[in-house]
């Protein structure tokens, strides 16, 4: 299957495709990475590092054997072989998560994300690194296997009876599908309510995991505790321990509505599911019953929360139809290019929208940078497209082809900025924005609205992570992938969107992942920070100097996202 040549090929984390010549995450050949940066001072020992992954492929190699391949677990510690020195006070576990399985039996997945969900972690201890992998075991995971094929459906696939099966097995499974029981395989992030972690997808489920093991615990249905059908898989968290998320209610009571929530932090001597004590921060009308917009993430800050409604709409009517139409869910989601965009602010403390009324142009979003507050403005970033080409990449159609293939659309990091004061007697055509570091801009209409134009601060850029003690807060350093038009990401950029430098990490054959920033515990900067196998990287977070290299000889898998998590913070 492979030629003689090899070369150290790379899994990433990504939410976007990674082959110009395929389909969604797909590369020829080479290393991929995924990366943590680790705070520290600049004149301390106590360094800054990113962490990548890396794994043997060829040269030749075709996209369907790197990315559509089943993966296996790797269920016990393996030690990896270091390269280097890591920071001494460098202790926890680098956990993610992200699809491994593509195929049951003789029946596959028509779509990546689809794929059941796969955990691995990365644990530092006393100065060495261990790795694990176990596949989430979920009811979707343990239906799917005790029937030997695809039997739950996914936002992509559609699982239809065996043929075998009789006609009341059939006309109960079409029922079912009218009014879904969405999937519990949650495969996309890692999310922490209380003291617990959970790994996540964007359905009304969620699994309890154990962080250390990677062994699948309690399932749990947010709809027992809020009406949510649909929930983001990037929460926010806050310094006194509260959770913020926010999900979809589709039809509940006759309105269809986005609803935002917070789980309260675990008390002391009471560590009780902390979703039992979730409340209700805000809720805010669709502007359309039936055609709710889709959102991956939102922004928070001190006083406010940004929710981006765009006009990325899934359209409930046909989504109960798609099922006896022969066509899956994902294809009810379609983008309304000539529709604006709703930019609602909601006030922290009123719990309520503000009186005036934002807009943008149509836009697609995925990640949000960060948001903060300035001189009576609300300044938030996103990476944004101008169309939703992204998700039909990750079709597995697409990553099977070897054709080249370009994004339609390149993601750029945008700026909004929100005027907080607009008068009603302020003229039509006025700009509100005073800031002087930016040229975003908030025109008054004739209908009171403001119309935002962004100010475009990078291109060709995705998966941004910044420094989480400054969430919310005014940033200046910002961690990303280069993918420019191609779905390849080359390279690792730290961005100062203060002086718009950059410094840049790549290496050949490699293509890099999601960065993740974390804090030494003495950090005062906020950029503190054998045989080629897989591979974790440590990068200095200030230079972007390599530091050390933890190999693993395991065929590790292509993930999304995950997070870090402090040795004192585990149980």
């Amino acid at each position: 299957m492979f030629d003689e040549k090899v070369v150290d090929s790379c899994v990433t984390s990504l939410t976007y495709p990674l082959n110009e010549q395929s389909g969604p995450l797909f590369f020829n050949s080479g290393t991929c990475a995924a990366t943590l940066w680790v705070e520290g001072l600049v004149d301390s020992c106590q360094p800054s590092v990113a962490i990548f992954l890396s794994q043997k492929y060829v040269v030749s190699a075709k996209m369907q054997d790197i990315y559509c391949r089943n993966r296996k677990e790797t269920s016990e510690p393996v030690k990896t072989q270091l390269k280097g020195t890591l920071p001494a006070w460098l202790k926890g576990t680098l956990l993610r998560n992200g699809p491994g399985m593509f195929s049951v039996g003789d029946t596959s997945y028509n779509h990546w994300f689809d794929g059941l969900a796969l955990l691995h972690s990365f644990t530092f201890k006393d100065g060495e690194v261990y790795y694990r992998s176990k596949y989430l075991q979920g009811d979707t995971y343990k239906c799917n296997m005790e029937a030997n094929r695809i039997v739950v459906s996914e936002m992509g696939t559609m699982a239809y009876p065996d043929p075998c099966k009789n006609i009341f097995s059939k006309a109960m499974c079409y029922l079912q599908h009218t009014i879904p029981d969405f999937t519990d395989n949650c495969g996309t992030n890692i999310i922490k309510y209380g003291e617990d972690y959970y790994a996540t997808s964007e359905t009304n489920y969620i699994r309890k995991i154990d962080p250390e093991t990677l062994e699948t615990q309690d399932k749990v249905d947010y709809m027992k505790y809020v009406a949510v059908n649909l929930v983001t898989s990037h929460p926010h968290y806050d310094k006194a321990g509260n959770s913020f998320n926010m999900g979809t209610s589709i039809a509940e009571k006759g309105k269809t509505r986005y609803t935002i929530f917070k789980v309260p932090p675990a008390s002391a001597g009471n560590e009780k599911m902390c979703l039992k004590n979730l409340e209700v921060v805000c809720s805010i009308p669709c502007r359309s019953l039936f055609t709710p917009s889709y959102y991956h993430s939102f922004g928070m800050t001190e006083n406010y929360i940004i929710f981006i409604e765009q006009p990325f709409k899934l359209d409930i009517l046909k989504m109960t139809t798609a099922y006896i139409r022969g066509i899956n869910w994902a294809s009810c989601l379609n983008f309304h290019s000539k529709d604006n965009t709703l930019i609602h602010l909601i006030d922290r403390k009123t719990k309520k929208p503000v009186s005036t009324h934002f807009f943008t142009d149509g836009l697609v979003v995925y990640h949000h940078v960060n948001a903060y507050e300035e001189e009576g403005h609300v300044v938030f970033d996103i990476i944004a497209y101008n169309d939703s080409s992204l998700y039909d990449m990750f079709y597995m159609e697409n990553l099977k082809q070897d054709s080249k293939t370009k994004l339609s659309s390149k993601p750029n990091y945008r700026r909004f900025v929100l005027p907080l004061k607009c008068e009603k007697d302020t003229e039509t055509g006025k700009d509100l924005v005073t800031l002087k570091s930016t040229t975003a801009t908030a025109i008054k209409e004739k209908s009171g609205s403001l119309y935002c134009h962004p100010e475009i601060i990078a291109e060709g850029v995705e998966l941004p992570r910044i420094n989480y003690d400054f969430n919310g807060k005014k940033h200046r350093y910002v961690y990303l992938t280069v993918v420019e038009l191609t779905p390849i990401p080359a390279k690792i950029s730290k961005l100062d969107v203060d002086t718009r430098q950059t410094l840049e990490w790549e290496e050949e054959n490699c293509w890099p992942s999601e960065a993740l920033f974390v804090p030494a515990p003495d950090g005062k900067d906020e950029d503190d920070d054998p045989s080629k196998s897989a591979f974790l990287l440590v990068l200095d977070g200030k230079t972007f100097k390599e530091i050390a290299r933890a190999y693993v000889d395991v065929d590790l898998h292509i993930d999304l996202h995950g997070v870090y998590i402090p040795q004192t913070q585990q149980k």
